[in-house]
């Protein structure tokens, strides 16, 4: 361990730079020799290194969103060329660059804090075993030998023997039921962070060998954990247990947030945001408009879980539009013809519709008022002869209540016959 430390040497005095002038702002409020002035100062340097790390961290996500998403092609390629390894090779590499992805990208925020990790542990070996490195000098060393984390030493480890930590002020007892609790908890926070990115935010329609791998470290990282925790100083179990209480909280950020399509996480992320956008009409965050774009763009190849969120805001009278925003839909218009804004239009709609002439000629024949007759009878004004109000049925001729004959001009004829003001003549017997 202390060959693979060393190669990282070249870090170690930046990061012994950054712990001590962490510890001489703490020293200040907890004393210099205090736990707390050096245990906070490993933790101000876990938080700064994860902030820089947070770009990496964007990438890793997009990364394992984007093998997810190719983990169907990969399974056909695999099948297809399951006897030639060459050209399975040759096509997954074709895969990833047409799809613009890189496998190793998941492993970015690891790699790139693994430099960071051993130069920490190469600076807490030098204060266990007394010697100086990088910036800490003689009273730096000695003030740090001398601070204690819940009564074990900073630079004590689970397998250190009775002698050595007695060398450094302590009991093995407390060396080992503090490293015991710190172990277990960074495991615990390792096993909790990769379960909730199984359970939550993995796309359950499509199953793939991917998911069995991340389900399998699942329970591999937490016993790597427990098996190499044993040989941590104190320091560096407070560092590790730091970065992964880290990771579990930007993990359940970028879940609740952001999550992967077709996920848990995505169905309660969409039933927040259609409660909120259909009660302020409106979209108010920037993640929200990018999250209704992408799923506008999508069309027909929504998910489940996305054409339940377009139709709960169909139903609310709202339609989602292409740049993320939502605006009234047909459903909020019609609504508002009770304000009168489209009366037009819905006095359009209400409008009866067009009697054809038998049905007008069989209403006048069985005495019931047509509806131009109906609406006159209501008025003031006097009833015009076509309508035939003041004529007695049995008056009527019979001829009206015969179907004209094919070929006929019967109306033309009988509006010509007809006087303006006055009793209409009787109909002439027509001409064969």
């Amino acid at each position: 361990m202390d060959t693979i430390a060393s190669l990282f040497s070249f870090i170690t005095t930046p990061v012994s730079w950054v712990i001590v002038q962490f510890h001489s702002v703490y020293g200040k409020i907890f004393g210099p020799d205090t736990g707390w002035a050096w245990g906070l100062s490993i933790v101000s340097l876990v938080i700064l290194i994860r902030i820089c790390l947070i770009p990496l961290f964007v990438k890793q996500i997009k990364a394992t969103r984007a093998m997810q998403t190719l983990q169907p092609e990969m399974k056909k390629i695999q099948e297809r060329y399951k006897n030639d390894k060459q050209r399975q090779s040759e096509e997954m590499m074709k895969l990833y660059k047409e799809s613009g992805t890189n496998p190793l990208s998941s492993c970015l925020p690891i790699l790139a804090q693994s430099p960071f990790f051993f130069a920490l542990y190469h600076v807490l070996n030098g204060i266990a075993t007394g010697s100086t490195i990088g910036v800490i000098n003689d009273s730096l060393l000695a003030s740090a030998r001398k601070a204690h984390i819940f009564g074990a030493p900073l630079a004590a480890k689970f397998t250190d023997g009775s002698s050595k930590v007695e060398a450094l002020g302590a009991s093995l007892a407390d060396v080992r039921v503090v490293t015991a609790i710190m172990i277990v908890l960074m495991s615990a926070s390792q096993f909790y962070t990769q379960r909730q990115l199984m359970t939550k935010n993995v796309d359950t329609t499509v199953k793939t060998p991917f998911m069995q791998q991340q389900k399998m470290l699942m329970y591999v990282f937490p016993v790597m954990f427990a098996v190499f925790g044993i040989n941590f100083p104190v320091g560096v179990l407070v560092y590790w247990l730091t970065t992964n209480v880290w990771t579990m909280g930007q993990q359940m950020y970028v879940i609740r947030n952001n999550p992967t399509p077709g996920s848990k996480a995505q169905a309660a992320y969409l039933e927040r945001l259609t409660k909120h956008v259909t009660h302020h009409g409106k979209t108010r965050k920037r993640s929200e408009r990018t999250i209704i774009k992408a799923i506008v763009a999508k069309g027909r190849d929504r998910n489940e879980f996305e054409r339940k969120f377009i139709n709960a805001l169909t139903k609310a009278g709202l339609a989602a539009q292409a740049d993320g925003t939502v605006a009234k839909g047909e459903a909020q218009a019609v609504a508002q013809t009770e304000d009168g804004v489209t009366a037009t239009a819905a006095a359009k709609r209400q409008q009866p519709k067009r009697q054809t002439k038998a049905q007008r000629q069989s209403g006048a024949t069985k005495g019931e008022p047509t509806t131009a007759s109906a609406e006159k009878a209501d008025s003031s004004e006097p009833t015009t002869s076509l309508e035939k109000s003041d004529e007695p049925q049995d008056a009527k001729p019979t001829a009206a209540q015969q179907p004209p004959k094919a070929g006929s001009n019967g109306r033309s004829r009988a509006q010509s016959g007809q006087r303006k003001g006055g009793p209409q003549r009787p109909k002439s017997p027509s001409k064969k």
